[in-house]
């Protein structure tokens, strides 16, 4: 893969993916999925005191209050609004909030699942197609495209009925429609364009708008990594 063209920009939202080397799976379990929604919850962080494989082992209460410690303090280095890991991919819409945020967010957390994934499935070598791909967003319709893009990408690629969205559990979607009260995402800066929580239901599951939705992605936003997921 060519090195990515675009500059991060602090305060910028950008569409950030990857999938893995050569199309393979790098999700095998429930747990591998869980365990890449808990490096992306812990490494948002700017600070973490320690890595995530320690962090995981030390004793509940303690890192409860280091979590705490960690919100209070506000710094992170990513905002993140959305996001979608998929059986051999993975996508997040977030907000840059420290220079080079996003870089350090997505290294500390592909590092740390590659580390994770190979150890325990008994295999070496790179897990991630090389570098992440990130596309900004540029207007507040690309913005809402792309967080229906990303909660819709099971549907798009057959792996669930849109009726049963609600109940795909590695993404950010149950967080929007309360399903899931224990997650990280701002979900409010996506609320705030709709009247109602279920205005936002619909905006996701209208069935006439799927092709329309896809369409305008490939279009006005992400060829760059449509590109990217699809080709061979």
């Amino acid at each position: 893969m060519s090195q990515r063209k675009t500059v991060l920009a602090t305060n910028e939202i950008y569409h950030v993916y990857n999938r893995g080397v050569e199309k393979r799976p790098i999700f095998l379990t429930r747990k591998d999925y869980a365990r890449l929604i808990d490096l992306v919850n812990y490494y948002r962080f700017k600070d973490c005191p320690f890595k995530y494989s320690h962090f995981k082992r030390i004793l509940y209460q303690e890192k409860m209050s280091i979590m705490k410690g960690l919100e209070d303090k506000s710094k992170k280095l990513v905002e993140i609004f959305a996001f979608c890991l998929m059986p051999n991919h993975i996508h997040f819409l977030i907000k840059q909030l420290a220079d080079n945020g996003i870089t350090k967010f997505m290294a500390k957390v592909q590092n740390g699942f590659s580390h994770y994934f190979n150890k325990r499935h008994d295999r070496i070598g790179h897990l991630f197609q090389g570098n992440f791909g990130a596309t900004r967003i540029e207007d507040d319709e690309q913005l809402l495209h792309v967080n229906r893009y990303i909660h819709l990408n099971p549907v798009f690629s057959c792996i669930i009925r849109v009726e049963d969205l609600e109940g795909y559990e590695y993404s950010s979607y149950p967080e929007y429609i309360n399903k899931r009260t224990d997650g990280f995402c701002n979900i409010q800066e996506i609320l705030s364009y709709f009247n109602n929580l279920e205005d936002y239901k619909r905006f996701i599951t209208d069935q006439a708008s799927h092709t329309k939705t896809l369409e305008n992605i490939k279009h006005l936003l992400i060829e760059e990594d449509y590109n990217f997921l699809n080709s061979d």
